[in-house]
């Protein structure tokens, strides 16, 4: 047995080409964007800094993604995970970057101990970390053991992931680095994580119950949920876009959960057409996601606040950001003809493929999954009305606002680029599945083609003869259309002439102002109230009186309760303090003591040793 078993091999199956891809066409607009981001905002000695570590970056997602070997995987994921905890405390000077910085790297580290003690298990019957070893070490696991193994993936990945109930570090890291960091960390660096699951769980150790699949569901639909709920609430704009990413990775894993399930249940069809779906959602969210965060970055440098409620009106003095951010809107609502759409369609279409060839619980199940999806997209959208609308549409609402100005042509630039791609990514679908379908297909071990999913070019079809298909070309045509008779009609129905402009009616006061401008937190009252058992909303008011009739002033704040962190984390980091405190009294400060713990443990390593050999 050679422990460190270090000879790197480079992968050039579909699967790591394809998340390649990824890493190369979000890493060009986010280098490009950074050109205008940094300068002014940060020092010379800072911006250099920024150079190194966003190379570092850049190379070791495309190790992780890459390498033939578990060791080398280990190590290039240890270095993605240092480097992007030095972008989360980029701005040192900040408490709040430094604490986002420690919980993101208490997390992903125990993520990675998670991810270490799965693979040590699967080296252990492999004597070698190739992955070619690893996978036939692993056909003859006994069943407990690839259980346990897999828990430890799915803990190890997920964390990484930021699905819940892992997710803890995500809202406080991604809101914390550099906008064009923030657009990698959620665009690419947690996508890594569905690489080390279809790589580790599907590929190498090999699907073993049918029960990973409906755990993988779950978590899923929890994540998309309980993601767009915190999402619609938050009035932090990066915040926001980060709770969104925990919902868009969980549509990510549902297609990859339906794959596993469908695999095992023998429906080869129905589960690659669901990781082919997981896949373009994954594609699609890297791209505009990136475009959100970009877009929202340039507010943020504009307006020095990522607070909405503090920005509005810059659709005015920043049209072509304005512009971008509502393309990746559309784009990550799920609205047609935009890339989104096409994705979770076809992840709602896999799952009732799939539904219809099995019978019984299992169906009331797959169903329920295809609901939780549909109710995330209602709510993705009322969360981006909301941010669109609250930050650029309207007056501004602070002095900051009013004086913001158009972002530098380099962060112009990406911004469209990626825009660009939102409509291409949504109009070129078929080629595209074709594409991931392989991918798909070459993941899961069938001998499936593209021709099984799609007709021709412009149309897609889940199934010859299903019934079921889309054209994405022909609705953006049909929409187009429709916009260009109604301006046809309105313009030469009534003419410039007989358009009367006037204020907005506001029941005789003329005097408008920011203060009446319809808020973030008003817009989401109905959902707090809604969804009040989850959130478990409450507030805090100020009152301030005059005299005993009239008050002078009064402040009134909303919060939610993070209620995993509240009923899970919480309690164990008090356990885990409290423990903490009582093993000190093992440390007396005794060089002899000390030395016969040191001797007791090696004795106790000799033994088990032996016994294992």
């Amino acid at each position: 047995m050679n422990f460190f078993d270090f000879k790197i091999a480079f992968l050039t199956d579909p699967l790591s080409l394809f998340f390649l891809f990824i890493i190369a066409v979000v890493s060009l607009p986010a280098a490009v964007y950074s050109f205008g981001y940094l300068k002014g905002h940060y020092s010379p000695q800072k911006i250099r800094l920024n150079w190194v570590l966003f190379l570092l970056f850049i190379a070791s997602m495309a190790m992780v993604v890459s390498v033939g070997n578990a060791f080398a995987f280990l190590i290039s994921w240890e270095i993605m995970s240092l480097v992007s905890y030095f972008f989360v405390v980029f701005d040192t000077e900040q408490e709040r970057s430094v604490r986002a910085g420690t919980i993101y790297m208490v997390m992903t580290h125990i993520g990675t101990a998670f991810i270490t003690v799965g693979l040590l298990i699967m080296f252990s019957r492999a004597r070698s970390f190739d992955f070619m070893a690893l996978k036939l070490a692993c056909q003859g696991m006994p069943p407990g053991l690839k259980n346990l193994v897999f828990i430890f993936l799915l803990i190890g990945f997920g964390t990484k992931a930021g699905i819940m109930p892992m997710h803890l570090w995500l809202p406080y890291a991604h809101p914390q680095a550099p906008s064009h960091i923030s657009s990698l960390m959620s665009a690419v660096m947690i996508k890594t994580a569905v690489y080390g699951m279809l790589r580790y769980i599907v590929v190498i150790l090999g699907i073993g119950q049918l029960w990973w699949g409906n755990l993988v569901l779950v978590l899923a639909v929890v994540s998309c949920l309980g993601g767009i709920m915190y999402a619609l609430v938050d009035q932090n704009i990066k915040r926001l876009l980060a709770y969104s990413s925990v919902e868009n990775m969980g549509i990510i894993l549902l297609g990859v959960g339906a794959a596993i399930l469908f695999s095992k249940m023998g429906l080869a069809v129905p589960a690659v057409l669901a990781l082919a779906a997981g896949l373009y959602h994954l594609l699609n969210h890297a791209v505009f996601k990136a475009l959100l965060f970009l877009a929202a970055g340039s507010a943020y440098k504009s307006t020095g606040t990522p607070d909405m409620e503090k920005m509005g009106g810059l659709i005015r003095v920043m049209p072509l950001t304005a512009v971008c951010f509502l393309v990746g809107a559309i784009a990550i609502s799920a609205l047609p003809p935009l890339n989104g759409f096409i994705s979770e369609w076809l992840t709602l279409q896999a799952f009732f493929s799939g539904a219809l060839a099995i019978s019984g619980g299992m169906k009331v199940f797959i169903c329920l999954c295809a609901c939780g999806l549909a109710l995330t997209g209602g709510l993705a959208a009322a969360c981006f009305v909301k941010a669109f609308g609250i930050t650029f549409l309207a007056m501004p609402r602070s002095r900051e606002a009013e004086k913001a100005e158009e972002a530098a042509l380099s962060m112009k630039l990406s911004m469209l680029f990626l825009a660009l791609l939102c409509l291409v990514f949504g109009l070129a679908a078929s080629p595209i599945l074709r594409a991931l379908v392989k991918v798909s297909a070459d993941t899961l071990g069938t001998g499936l083609t593209g021709t099984d999913f799609t007709l021709n070019n412009f149309v897609l079809m889940p199934q010859p003869g299903s019934g079921a298909y889309l054209s994405n070309p022909l609705i953006a045509l049909i929409l187009v259309s429709a916009a260009a008779l109604v301006f046809a009609g309105v313009y030469f129905g009534l003419g410039r002439e007989k358009v009367t402009r006037a204020n907005t009616w506001d029941c005789g006061n003329y005097d408008l102002t920011c203060r009446n401008e319809y808020t973030a937190t008003a817009f989401s009252k109905p959902f707090r109230i809604a969804f009040s058992f989850f959130l478990k909303p409450y507030r805090k008011t100020e009152k301030i009186w005059d005299s005993f009739y009239h008050v002078r002033s009064f402040r009134y704040e909303v919060f939610t309760t993070p209620v995993f962190k509240r009923y899970i984390y919480d309690p164990v980091i008090y356990l885990t303090l409290k423990a903490a405190t009582r093993l000190r009294r093992i440390q007396p400060g005794s060089i002899h003591l000390y030395i016969g713990y040191i001797f007791i443990t090696v004795i106790v390593l000799v033994i088990v040793y032996g016994a294992v050999k």
